[in-house]
């Protein structure tokens, strides 16, 4: 388990982290509400949920438990982000899905897809940009990475791995996923630039420091 900042640090970074988890939540509970196609990850967890008869969201927190596990053969250490990330997006998911009907005309449609992506970008600003640790795919993609392969390349082929197996189970594969690939890198991006706490910055580089040169970035 990664090491807890201090107690000033915590009561500054959790909201952030907690607030970044909630938009992470709507964003997908959006995304699926708008029934045009959603990312990688939630096609597998929608594809599960369609199999199972288990609601999305606790198949989220089941996935990232799973996912967990294969932490240990390749030596993650988890932090209250990882804690946290596997348990409130689930919750915030099914909540969202309660409250929130499918719209019916095609333009709302569009504006739920549309605002489900976007919120991606700060939820991922405020949830990373807090430095309380990795979500668990993420630490599997970075864990990987540092046996000497490509950030992309690992990032990529469990992407597509993920979306593969939902596909086949009958997660919901269209517009809305090709739009999330296209767009989440740079939406992604900025507001890491913009959000990110410099003592979680620092953190960040020093966590990831055994990387492959230039890798860090690619994060």
């Amino acid at each position: 388990m990664l090491p807890f900042p201090p107690a000033d640090e915590l009561r500054r970074r959790v909201p952030r982290l907690l607030g970044g988890l909630v938009l992470f939540g709507v964003g997908i509970a959006l995304m699926v509400r708008a029934n045009l196609g959603l990312a990688p990850w939630d096609v597998l967890h929608q594809g599960v949920s369609e199999r199972t008869g288990l609601a999305i969201g606790s198949v989220t927190i089941l996935t990232g438990v799973v996912v967990l596990l294969l932490w240990i053969p390749i030596r993650e250490r988890p932090g209250l982000g990882t804690v946290l990330n596997v348990l409130v997006i689930g919750v915030v998911v099914d909540a969202t899905l309660a409250v929130v009907d499918a719209p019916e005309p095609m333009w709302l449609r569009v504006a739920f897809l549309a605002l489900g992506i976007f919120v991606f970008g700060p939820g991922s600003g405020l949830y990373i940009g807090a430095g309380l640790g990795p979500g668990p795919r993420d630490g599997l993609m970075t864990g990987l990475a540092r046996r000497g392969r490509s950030v992309r390349v690992v990032r990529t082929g469990i992407e597509l791995t993920a979306l593969a197996v939902g596909a086949a189970l009958g997660g919901s594969v269209g517009i809305g996923t090709v739009a999330f690939a296209l767009t989440v890198g740079p939406n992604v991006h900025w507001h890491l630039d913009h959000m990110t706490l410099p003592e979680a910055r620092l953190r960040r580089s020093a966590e990831h420091e055994d990387l492959p040169p230039g890798h860090v970035e690619a994060l």
